[in-house]
């Protein structure tokens, strides 16, 4: 058990994240990615495009629970809940 897996952890929830934004903005939008992002801060919605790019962190976290990664899994739900935080702020 090491605990560099946990920062490991949160590293991939981040990055799941920004890919869910990611595919949320260039799925769902007509704008590319940076003005995109742009255009929804401006409107006051960059929090709920940062909520639904965390979606993709609850199928991470059970991958992670299959594949017997325990504390890899909880860096997911801690980055999860540093991403609610900062959608609490933005």
């Amino acid at each position: 058990m090491k605990k560099s897996d946990l920062f490991i952890g949160m590293l991939i929830g981040i990055a799941a994240s920004v890919v869910g934004s990611f595919l949320f903005v260039i799925a769902f939008t007509d704008y590319d990615f940076i003005p995109g992002i742009q255009i929804i801060r401006s409107q006051g919605n960059l929090g709920k495009v940062i909520t639904l790019g965390a979606v993709l962190n609850l199928v991470i976290f059970f991958l992670l629970l299959k594949n017997n990664k325990e504390l890899m899994a909880r860096g997911v739900v801690l980055a999860t809940i540093i991403l609610t935080i900062v959608t609490l702020f933005v």
